[in-house]
């Protein structure tokens, strides 16, 4: 018996999908003796791409079943089944996670159409299920969706059995896939790891921290860890002895402690980040008249209006901003030659190159740019959520200086600067933290914000006009 199946998901992160549809169809060899098609709520957004491929969107499936509702029909249709898919690989590793999260085994043994198909029909111009069965003139209907494609893919893999004459070539296809199932000797690190946001430590021989890591669920990252065949994952399974955490709350706390201390421990297994996690950045030289905007390898010691993975983002970036700013290209290190600028010649320069603009009209928007990109106060607290339900976190900023951050019970105000200092961890302010601070207060993902007013830290007393936090 056979179970062609096609699921669509949310997209997003490795290992972090929904299911959004699935559709099954069971088949003897020679005939469909059972079939199961729904829509499933994922109780999570849809990636925007992935609606406009597919036509799901989030208010369909509001009252669609959740996974544990159908999890019962699935495994029944598909007992004693093979599991056919398109590309099975990836429906059989998106329908094992969800059953991991329920907490059920599930093993199938499974055959891939794709691999098939190229051992069965060569030469074929392009093996996308969508081409594949239009090659063949098998007609697809609602294509991008469960139904439509696990329709297709029955009909294909009939196509397929019957080119296979000797059927020797599909016994030797069925496999075993268990792309998630972590190694016995893991389950007691896994076992008692928590489903919630924070920095996890993985530790080595002799208790040595060997990569350090955020993640909004602790326990899938490490179990991701623990089951990919990434290269950095078959390291960290062969040196893992066990793992610690810290429960963060927030997902911006997580980032920014997870970066410091990568920074302070240097694990080796966390190449990326030892150094800088952004290292190009666009800074103000100051030395002439006309003040310029310079793209370079972040240097220490040195406030950067923004900084980038890559010079690639740093000269888009650098460009859309003197596209807004109506700022002279010149005056920038993307300068190439003397005499008039490339947006002169489009009137997207005011004539800081040829002229008609003086240093301090020029100089006015420069100041407008790096004021655009600045903290909204000079002394601030970020509110977060907390690690536990009567707790919020917060984040510290005095005088445009991340200066770490801390947590506190609802029912203990904070009116002042004494109060917040004895709750402060502090951290290092750099380019980076800033950079990553600035993302979350454009994107909003915080609580509110809690403008303060400066208070000499040295007095050691409150200022009855700072606003508390509640």
């Amino acid at each position: 018996m056979y179970a062609i199946i096609d699921i669509e998901t949310t997209g997003g992160k490795y290992d972090e999908e929904g299911i959004t549809e699935i559709a099954i169809y069971q088949f003897d060899g020679h005939q469909q003796t059972d079939q199961f098609s729904s829509l499933i709520n994922p109780e999570k957004e849809i990636q925007p791409f992935v609606v406009q491929l597919t036509g799901i969107n989030n208010k369909m499936l509001r009252a669609a079943p959740k996974f544990y509702e159908v999890a019962k029909r699935i495994v029944e249709i598909t007992e004693n089944c093979v599991i056919v898919a398109h590309n099975a690989e990836f429906d059989y590793r998106i329908l094992q996670t969800e059953f991991r999260r329920l907490g059920f085994a599930y093993e199938r043994k499974s055959i891939c159409t794709v691999k098939l198909a190229q051992q069965l029909i060569p030469d074929q111009p392009s093996y996308s299920l969508g081409k594949l069965v239009r090659n063949l003139g098998i007609p697809i209907a609602h294509e991008h969706r469960a139904h439509g494609d696990a329709n297709a893919t029955l009909k294909l893999f009939q196509i397929l059995m019957e080119k296979d004459t000797q059927k020797q070539i599909i016994k030797e296809s069925v496999q075993l896939l268990k792309p998630h199932k972590a190694a016995k000797q893991f389950l007691t690190i896994t076992d008692a790891l928590p489903s919630e946001t924070g920095v996890y430590y993985i530790h080595g021989t002799n208790d040595t921290i060997i990569y350090i890591g955020k993640s909004k669920n602790i326990k899938k990252r490490i179990l991701s860890h623990l089951t990919s065949k990434q290269s950095k994952a078959i390291k960290i399974q062969k040196q893992i002895q066990h793992v610690t955490y810290a429960l963060t709350g927030s997902e911006l706390i997580a980032l920014l402690k997870e970066q410091n201390e990568i920074k302070q421990n240097q694990p080796p297994l966390n190449h990326a980040r030892k150094f800088r996690i952004f290292p190009m950045g666009i800074r103000v030289d100051q030395s002439d008249d006309f003040h310029t905007l310079v793209l370079e390898q972040v240097k220490s010691g040195v406030e950067y209006i923004s900084v980038f993975k890559n010079q690639k983002a740093g000269r888009i970036c650098l460009q859309n901003w003197c596209s807004e700013h109506r700022i002279c290209l010149q005056k920038t290190s993307l300068k190439t030659s003397d005499g008039p600028c490339f947006n002169q010649g489009i009137d997207g320069c005011d004539g800081a190159c040829v002229g008609t603009e003086n240093s301090e009209q020029h100089n006015e928007k420069i100041k407008s740019l790096m004021d655009s990109h600045a903290f909204p106060h000079a002394d601030f607290l970020i509110i977060t959520k907390g690690r536990e339900k009567g707790e919020k976190g917060f984040l510290y900023i005095q005088e445009n200086s991340f200066q770490g951050y801390g947590y506190y019970e609802l029912n203990h105000q904070i009116k002042g600067t004494k109060e917040i200092l004895s709750r402060l961890i502090p951290m290092s302010h750099n380019n980076d933290t800033k950079k990553i601070i600035h993302g979350f207060l454009r994107r909003k993902n915080y609580l509110k914000l809690i403008p303060l007013e400066r208070i000499d830290k040295s007095l050691g007393h409150n200022n009855p006009n700072t606003q508390p936090m509640q």
